[in-house]
């Protein structure tokens, strides 16, 4: 089989605003080549749509994370990431290993029902209006991060585990600060040893005193859930649905807000915001470098032979910019049928929180179109930094005005 020349990262092409662009690979290019990771490593990227479906789908590859020699170098703030405790099963072998990642999303399916997802809307329209409403009170200019979209999310986070209202606003703290606003690594990782000894703390009072919430759920369904368990798949629900949504709203906005015409056909037809929303999910894919695969045995791709123990990165942005599959994929357009995007991955491991986050967005969106129906962006997005060092993609602050 014939050899490819490795490329690096950037794996997605910028535009001006420095948002994707134009995958590697997407023309001209297989959809999977030879890739050198930062740390010098060889491996596989996959670009390609119907390629980065496959792969994330075959059993044939393990999600293990790649804590030692992680795909992308992390940001200085960020620090080394701790190993991952029983009950994080995103971050553990395949499936096909460990048969309890199975029971792990089974019992979580099983609380994020649609009578849950019902009451949680009517919850985040409420929590929304309040937030605006002292966003308005700070006054214009604001920072839409600060003071929207990384709280919303957070106070959605402890309305789902139950975290008591007097401890709330620390609650909301320490996660701003892991998520988005830590200024120094020491500051990240004592927000992050805070929230994880919080949680240690509120799993038994859960046990000892159960409410209408998913941990008090969790240990109904099956009392043999240590606590260990349960604290950590509570910091894994807020670590996959706190950075991702709140970037991907502050993005969102700043993106919309840079397209006149598209911004008032939503003003306009508020029905149009749920396709907005899926669309803004193809054409940002916040989590734009991963997920890692590593192959399990040799794995024939595309024409291409992987063997087994190489590293697979599959570059979502790419995929979700794949001209194969999406016309103009360049271009923002809320009209197009972005059924199928890869935003949430692909497979056995696709997030399970797809369906709050969209709630999320789609309330927070409309919320904030309707309060300010004059919003604007101070700043030019290709004058903001960016954040090209995590996992996550989105701004280090988002500045509006009304």
């Amino acid at each position: 089989m014939t050899e490819l020349a490795s490329v690096s990262f950037p794996t997605v092409r910028e535009n001006a605003r420095g948002l994707p662009q134009c995958p590697q690979g997407a023309r001209g290019e297989p959809p999977i080549t030879r890739l050198t990771f930062e740390d010098g490593r060889p491996g596989w990227l996959v670009t390609g749509y119907s390629t980065a479906r496959a792969v994330l789908a075959d059993p044939r590859f393990s999600a293990k994370g790649e804590r030692h020699h992680p795909p992308v170098p992390r940001a200085p703030t960020l620090g080394e990431s701790p190993a991952a405790p029983t009950g994080m099963f995103n971050r553990q072998e395949n499936m096909r290993e460990k048969p309890e990642e199975q029971h792990y999303r089974k019992l979580l399916l099983g609380q994020l029902t649609d009578d849950r997802m019902q009451r949680l809307t009517e919850w985040i329209e409420k929590s929304a209006e309040e937030l605006l409403d002292a966003m308005e009170r700070h006054g214009a200019p604001a920072d839409l991060l600060e003071h929207f979209a990384l709280p919303l999310p957070s106070l959605v986070i402890c309305e789902l585990l139950g975290v008591p209202d007097a401890d709330r606003e620390e609650f909301q703290r320490a996660s701003a600060v892991w998520s988005g606003l830590g200024e120094t690594a020491e500051a990240v990782l004592g927000a992050f040893a805070s929230l994880n000894a919080y949680l240690h703390r509120l799993v038994p009072r859960r046990r000892a005193h159960p409410g209408d919430d998913l941990l008090s759920g969790l240990i109904a369904a099956d009392d043999a859930l240590t606590d260990e368990e349960l604290a950590s798949i509570a910091f894994l629900l807020l670590a996959a649905g706190h950075e991702t949504v709140a970037h991907q709203l502050a993005l969102g906005v700043l993106t919309l807000l840079e397209d006149p015409g598209q911004l008032a056909a939503l003003r306009a037809d508020p029905s149009l915001i749920d396709g907005a929303v899926e669309e803004l999910l193809r054409h940002l894919s916040v989590v734009h470098h991963g997920p890692t695969r590593a192959a399990l045995e040799d794995v024939e791709i595309d024409g291409r032979l992987v063997r087994a123990g190489e590293i697979v990165m599959v570059s979502l942005a790419a995929a979700n910019h794949d001209p194969e599959h999406f016309a103009a994929p360049a271009a923002l357009d809320p009209a197009r049928d972005a059924t199928g995007h890869l935003a949430f991955g692909h497979g056995a491991h696709r997030c399970l929180g797809r369906q709050l986050a969209r709630i999320e967005l789609r309330v927070a969106l409309g919320a904030l179109l309707r309060r300010f129906p004059c919003l604007r962006a101070p700043v030019p997005l290709r004058q903001l930094p960016l954040r090209h060092d995590a996992p996550v993609r989105g701004v280090r602050r988002a500045p509006v005005a009304w």
